[in-house]
């Protein structure tokens, strides 16, 4: 006879992990279910775990800004401690260059001010005593290393950025994941590893459970669909694709971790920074290494992935790409010719905004299309979901009447609408990994 059990959570990444702990504080007794072997080892072990509050739309940019208090407070959000330690959140604080991509954040100041979020306006001055070994010329727009005048200078100089003091990073992702699984086993959340969905169960247009590739059955009235790259395949078998007007889809990414300049401290000295100007964005790494990303330009082609159980894993010429974009700021980087880093999957939508809703199936609900810039907003998107799934179970239409939601700390009410699967392209978003 199946299991019974009043929600089942597919996926056991950070932000799956953070819906089965609300959920399960709110007395529902549920299942995580996950391909892999332990929480977060998708693509939330593959995340740059960085925690930033800037984004290109109001929404964004407040539900970040409400996201990193939970890691600022880590023991109070989970009132449990893994028995593997805690997750270290590093407040380093982020740097974004002002520049001509995004419009020397005009939008984000306003929005930041009307946020009453704290930054402080960097010049060239302040910039290059913070960034000693730092080259501050322009190279923009953005280029491939075969392009012509890649690395030339366009014959100008940044002046100035924004620093967001509340900002750094997760030292370990994987393990902020599993801080979580382990905080909602002790609310009476249950976890099921090396279990692959093949079957999404229902009758009569409401979801009944799941059916597991060894045939093992389990019943619930609601489903959430929280599979990363492999969520567009789950929402095809459950049927649910025809209302959607936002997709999702899986993205290869390549992440680059190269050894700091012998001469710069940037473990303990350095900080995250976001560079428009030359298309990357870098943080600390531990052994002083330095993390390098792509902010997406339109240089950088799309690595598709039909496939999330098959694709190459190898690194590109993008790994080389962003190591000597990221050169044109540190003349003194060394460029090394072994690769290192992190080759995942994101989960993306068209537009870079996830998908947080309900579906057509009765009871299915999707947290969708979030990597590459929701990893932050896990902890307050566990409780919006919980949120949404209470108030559509009671029975209301979040199509027709959207669900309204209270950003606990900073005391803001969002309308959880905005995540719509149905909505339109949202023009404002950057349309890249920024959000």
């Amino acid at each position: 006879m199946p299991q019974s059990f009043d929600a089942i959570i597919i996926g056991a990444g950070i932000i799956g992990n953070a819906i089965a702990f609300e959920l399960s504080k709110k007395g529902y007794k549920t299942l995580s279910v996950d391909s892999k072997g332990d929480s977060g080892h998708g693509s939330t072990s593959g995340s740059c775990a960085i925690i930033r509050v800037h984004y290109s739309t109001f929404e964004g940019t407040a539900f970040a800004y409400e996201g990193y208090f939970y890691w600022k407070n880590w023991n109070d959000y989970l009132q449990f401690v893994d028995e593997r330690g805690l997750a270290t959140f590093k407040e380093t604080g982020c740097l974004i260059m002002q520049t001509q991509a995004n419009n020397y954040l005009e939008k984000h100041i306003k929005i930041c001010d009307e946020l009453q979020i704290p930054y402080q306006q960097w010049n060239r001055e302040k910039i290059e005593n913070k960034l000693p070994h730092y080259n501050l010329e322009q190279f923009y727009p953005p280029k491939l290393q075969e392009e012509k005048n890649f690395g030339l200078s366009n014959g100008k100089h940044l002046k100035s950025g924004i620093f967001f003091p509340t900002a750094g990073y997760v030292t370990d992702p994987a393990l902020s994941a599993h801080n979580i699984q382990r905080a909602a086993e002790n609310t009476g959340a249950t976890f099921l590893f090396n279990s692959t969905v093949a079957e999404i169960i229902q009758s009569n247009n409401r979801v009944e459970g799941i059916c597991l590739a060894n045939g093992d059955k389990y019943t619930a009235s609601i489903v959430v669909n929280v599979a990363g790259p492999w969520s567009s395949k789950i929402n095809q078998i459950a049927n649910v694709t025809k209302d959607m007007m936002i997709t999702t889809r899986p993205l290869k990414q390549e992440v680059v971790h190269i050894n700091a300049p012998k001469s710069i401290d940037f473990e303990n000295n350095g900080f995250v920074i976001s560079d428009s100007d030359v298309g990357v964005y870098c943080r600390p790494e531990k052994g002083n290494n330095i993390l390098i990303g792509s902010e997406d330009p339109p240089c950088d082609a799309h690595q598709w992935v039909e496939d999330a159980s098959d694709y190459d894993q190898n690194f590109t010429e993008q790994w080389r790409t962003l190591v000597l974009r990221y050169a044109q700021r540190v003349p003194e980087l060394e460029i090394s010719t072994k690769t290192r880093g992190v080759v995942d999957l994101y989960d993306t939508t068209e537009d870079w905004i996830p998908i947080y809703d309900c579906s057509s199936l009765k009871g299915y609900y999707m947290a969708c299309g979030s990597s590459g810039n929701q990893y932050k907003n896990a902890p307050i998107a566990g409780k919006m979901m919980a949120k949404l799934i209470e108030y559509c179970e009671d029975n209301n239409n979040h199509d027709r009447n959207p669900c309204k939601f209270l950003l606990p700390y900073i005391n803001k009410t969002i309308n959880v609408g905005f995540y719509s699967r149905r909505r339109k392209i949202n023009k404002d978003s950057s349309f890249s990994v920024l959000g």
